[in-house]
């Protein structure tokens, strides 16, 4: 495995333990529907919480936080509603996390941002097929 991946995957790790420390419930981890992918899929309470871990090293040049460009915020929307289709969960209330992990050795820091974006800020006024209520 590449250095890469490696730390990708121990950042969901971290996000995920501390998501849960946080009170949410974990539903699905790196979860595929065609082309796209969901890092991690929560519940807080009856809410979906459909959350984006960005992992980056020390020399990174651009922060975790930039790194969540307008096209992936849409690809995460696009997985999301895949997602609410296979499942049928379509009546739930749904919102949008990032948590930014850090690797800074042994002991990870951890940024958690709740709601990170709205759907009509993403995917324009004229998208109104988001959620059937």
């Amino acid at each position: 495995m590449n250095v890469r991946y490696e730390r990708g995957r121990a950042g969901e790790a971290a996000a995920a333990a501390y998501l849960e420390e946080a009170g949410l419930r974990i539903i699905a981890r790196n979860w595929r529907g065609g082309p796209y992918e969901l890092d991690l899929v929560c519940e807080d309470g009856e809410t979906l919480v459909f959350v984006e871990v960005r992992t980056r090293g020390r020399r990174s040049l651009a922060s975790a936080e930039e790194s969540l460009s307008p096209v992936k915020c849409r690809n995460v929307v696009k997985a999301a509603r895949a997602y609410l289709t296979a499942t049928g969960l379509w009546d739930r209330p749904c919102r949008f996390d990032l948590v930014c992990v850090c690797d800074a050795g042994a002991t990870p820091q951890l940024d958690y941002y709740r709601h990170v974006f709205d759907i009509s800020e993403i995917m324009g006024s004229g998208d109104a097929a988001w959620q059937p209520w």
